[in-house]
């Protein structure tokens, strides 16, 4: 099958990126707007962007109209957020703090979420994770035009781990269990893990081929 974007209206774009890049892991950012109002959204359109400096990119799509949505304002406005990462034991609620709530509600309030205080940013991080990014906003770059997205590079300041996730400069993946967003509903667990390393090129072998 070929399918030609130009051909494609916009829900049927999105099905194709949603089921064919899985799984996606997922930011549970907290930012804080001028009031001090703290936001927890979470975005599958997130990944690692650089390692030094060390940063991270997260794609916030904006509301019908072109508005942005809570995460990228305050972001814009404050130039700080957390990244809270998702794992088998806080999906539930993860997944909560996803509804449509209104600007002026706080969803760290209305489902009565831990807040605790980071070490080089002023927005908090949630105690329902066991790793954070703190990050401080890098660029944002508006993507579309008019603008659809907000592709949002934050630097990393600080990395918060809960200890028995961290051995020997590692951490434990099976430990930690993350959890990832796949398409419509779902989401999935790491599964099998399996290695392959990484070969290394000779020019004996080019000369084989």
């Amino acid at each position: 099958m070929e399918l030609k974007m130009s051909e494609l209206e916009r829900q049927e774009k999105y099905k194709l990126l949603i089921g064919g890049i899985i799984p996606r892991p997922i930011a549970w950012v907290t930012s804080m707007d001028g009031n001090g109002l703290v936001n927890a959204a979470p975005f599958s359109y997130f990944n690692v962007a650089s390692i030094e400096p060390m940063m991270i990119s997260v794609a916030v799509m904006r509301k019908p109209g072109g508005n942005r949505k809570d995460t990228a304002r305050n972001i814009q406005d404050t130039g700080e957020f957390v990244v809270n990462m998702v794992d088998v034991h806080n999906v539930d609620v993860m997944n909560q703090t996803s509804a449509d709530y209104p600007s002026e509600v706080s969803e760290v309030t209305e489902l009565g979420l831990e807040l605790q205080p980071s070490a080089a940013v002023k927005v908090p991080r949630l105690g329902a994770s066991r790793i954070h990014f703190e990050c401080k906003l890098h660029q944002i770059v508006e993507l579309g035009s008019p603008t659809s997205s907000d592709l949002i590079i934050g630097e990393v300041l600080h990395v918060h781990l809960e200890d028995a996730l961290y051995h020997q400069g590692r951490i434990d993946a099976a430990a930690f269990a993350p959890v990832s967003r796949l398409a419509g509903h779902s989401y999935a667990t790491l599964g099998e893990i399996f290695d392959r390393p990484r070969p290394v090129y000779t020019e004996s072998e080019n000369k084989k081929s």
